[in-house]
């Protein structure tokens, strides 16, 4: 996401906010919209084309309509149109997401295969499974994984540790995450060129930063394996999610992130 109100005085300006100004200091987004409210207008779309650089990637979802209501049958024509709509973008997609229902398994993996093998070549992809049959390191999960590399996908890695390292307690935000995040095994795996990470963090930062150790080495050996690594980084609440995801970043020892707009602005008045 880039719109959200409570960034404003942090990632942005306090009467900023857009996707422009996100773009200044990020190089992707996850696109959550289209999930839940399928393909944007086209003059939509060749707004978003005109507001970011050349190297910004959108990581758009499949619409929820088509991976949870269709299951993944009858889709074609739909699907083509909501690539259609996507062509401004066509150079600055990351991997488009294909976020499978809680119980699509096995049994529903020739669905996902016809899928796959009819993917546009030039548009990168990534599956985000959910059914606890491909967590297990049995027969579904290897044949999920040999399919997912036979076709050049990756699969999507969601880390939800740190959300699930406590108890809610009364924290509203927490609750409701802990309630919608899956509470499944991390496999860390690479099956394409673009490993992605969903990284679902706690409010508390120390439980984020422990977490994020291990990750450190594994990006960084992905990436000096020519491979592109996509890390989006969650907060219960998403209020925090922008400094958490500056903080991560610094611990890989890649060149700093732009500062944000709003605390340069902040920091200026108070001086």
């Amino acid at each position: 996401m880039w719109a959200n109100p409570d960034w404003r005085g942090g990632l942005y300006p306090p009467h900023g906010g857009g996707l422009e100004e996100y773009a200044r200091v990020f190089s992707a987004v996850e696109g959550n919209t289209t999930f839940y409210s399928g393909a944007p207008r086209p003059e939509t779309v060749a707004a978003w084309a005109r507001q970011v650089p050349p190297d910004f990637r959108f990581c758009f979802k499949l619409p929820a309509i088509l991976t949870h209501e269709r299951r993944l049958t009858r889709i074609d024509a739909d699907l083509e149109a909501f690539l259609t709509v996507l062509e401004p973008l066509h150079d600055r997609l990351g991997p488009l997401m294909i976020q499978l229902p809680r119980d699509f398994g096995r049994d529903e993996l020739p669905r996902l295969e016809a899928l796959l093998s009819r993917w546009p070549a030039g548009i990168p992809c990534a599956v985000e499974v959910r059914h606890g049959d491909f967590f297990h390191k049995g027969m579904a999960e290897r044949d999920l994984n040999r399919m997912l590399i036979t076709y050049g996908v990756d699969r999507v890695m969601l880390d939800v540790r740190p959300l699930f390292a406590t108890p809610a307690g009364e924290h509203p935000g927490l609750r409701q995450a802990q309630r919608e995040k899956p509470k499944r095994p991390l496999h860390v795996l690479s099956t394409a060129s673009r490993p992605l990470v969903r990284f679902i963090g706690h409010l508390d930062t120390g439980i984020n930063e422990r977490y994020f150790e291990a990750w450190i080495a594994q990006l960084l050996l992905w990436i000096n394996q020519g491979k592109t690594p996509f890390l989006f980084v969650h907060t219960p609440d998403n209020r925090q999610a922008p400094q958490l995801a500056r903080r991560l970043h610094e611990r890989l020892a890649l060149p700093s992130l732009p500062a944000f707009p709003g605390e340069v602005q902040a920091s200026l008045f108070g001086s």
